[in-house]
């Protein structure tokens, strides 16, 4: 008997990084029949990953119409839509943050919700672009079998996969990770999304929740638990070619500096491992007999990975000029206008049409350089009874 055969979509995060992901979902949905329901039964985002894993997951109905809705907002981007980039907006919650940081070096904790900026307008987009309660109808009509949005809480120190899913699914536990199924709502997106140190935790059911990427040490594995079989992650950051650059070592890093690396290691270095991971077991599971894989209960799984071509950090460079000048001042006095500074703080926060409809074409152009891949990612089913321990 063979298993259901089902393709898990992995979304990773990565701040305005997201916006790759939109040209090859673009991509994805051009090489698909034009009114194709949802070819993703499993959908799992994480951070900015979420944001874009939900409106798939809302309009599963039509997968074209999804994306070109998806498309639609990203190239029309402005940074004031996801955070307060007004004079008032940020100086204020700048003399909070700062406020924050003095009293909690004091052992006092009376501020609440302190971050370097305040992501209330994207709560308002949000609520009026994002109907999440189109999700269940989408789950019961069979169009799609789950969604889950990873967020970390700051209290238990657990990476937590929200899941909204068909009856069958078990919730599960793992060390510093679980799944708890609930109705995905605003709230998941928001916490997912929050960006350490730069957006407000979100509070869920009485914890206070931070970016998914965070702790997230097992990415491919809520797919898996989800019912996946075949998996597609699609990237937003290519580790070899932003570490090729190697600015001045014997200059002292900049506070910007330090934060982009601080970034880069949170939304890259869990899902490179896990790849890894995958990639191993794989390898050890062709070389086993059947007998002995069904004694281990070790599986295959079938991947397919689509990252940047090309350096996201040199792209948000050429576009640094377009975010509005209370941030571009407010990044300056982090130190991220210095030469030795890189671009990768920018990269996260540059939500600028422009910029966007970079990314998103650089994805477009990756996805259909591979296109013959994905063709047979999708129209191959070859029924085997293996894949990844969960």
């Amino acid at each position: 008997m063979h298993m259901e055969e089902r393709v898990g979509l992995i979304l990773t995060g990565g701040g305005a990084r997201a916006a790759y992901q939109v040209g090859v979902l673009k991509a994805i949905a051009e090489l698909l029949p034009r009114r194709a329901h949802n070819p993703f039964p499993v959908i799992c985002g994480t951070s900015a990953g979420a944001l874009n894993a939900a409106t798939i997951a809302v309009n599963a109905q039509n997968f074209r119409k999804g994306v070109g809705y998806l498309n639609n907002i990203w190239k029309n981007f402005h940074a004031n839509q996801i955070y307060r980039t007004d004079v008032v907006g940020v100086f204020n919650n700048t003399m909070l943050w700062l406020a924050g940081m003095i009293l909690s070096g004091l052992g006092i904790n009376k501020l609440k919700q302190i971050s370097l900026l305040d992501n209330s307008p994207l709560a308002e987009l949000l609520d009026e672009i994002l109907p999440c309660d189109k999700i269940q109808p989408h789950i019961d009509a069979g169009r799609l079998r789950a969604l889950s949005i990873t967020a970390s809480g700051y209290g238990s120190g657990q990476s937590v996969t929200f899941y909204q899913g068909v009856d069958e699914i078990a919730p599960w536990r793992r060390t510093r990770r679980i799944g708890v199924p609930t109705r995905i709502d605003n709230r998941h997106l928001l916490a997912s999304s929050a960006i350490p140190f730069i957006f407000p935790a979100t509070l869920i059911n009485r914890e206070y929740f931070g970016d998914g990427s965070m702790r997230q040490i097992a990415p491919i594995s809520s797919a898996l638990h989800l019912g996946a079989t075949r998996i597609l992650v699609v990237g937003s950051t290519n580790d070899g070619l932003e570490q090729g650059r190697h600015p001045d070592g014997s200059e002292y890093p900049s506070l910007a500096q330090i934060a982009g690396h601080a970034l880069n290691s949170i939304f890259l270095d869990s899902m490179e491992v896990d790849l890894e991971r995958v990639q191993t077991v794989n390898r050890l599971v062709s070389m086993m007999p059947e007998d002995m894989r069904q004694r281990t209960g070790l599986k295959h799984v079938e991947m397919l990975v689509i990252s940047p071509s090309e350096s996201i950090d040199k792209i948000a460079a050429s576009h640094a000029h377009d975010l509005p000048w209370t941030i571009r001042m407010l990044l300056r006095l982090a130190g991220a206008g210095k030469q030795s500074g890189n671009a990768t703080l920018v990269s996260f926060l540059l939500s600028e049409k422009k910029y966007c409809s970079a990314l998103i074409d650089l994805g477009y152009r990756d996805a259909m350089q591979r296109r013959d891949e994905i063709a047979r990612f999708f129209e191959v089913r070859a029924h085997r009874d293996e894949g990844m321990p969960q």
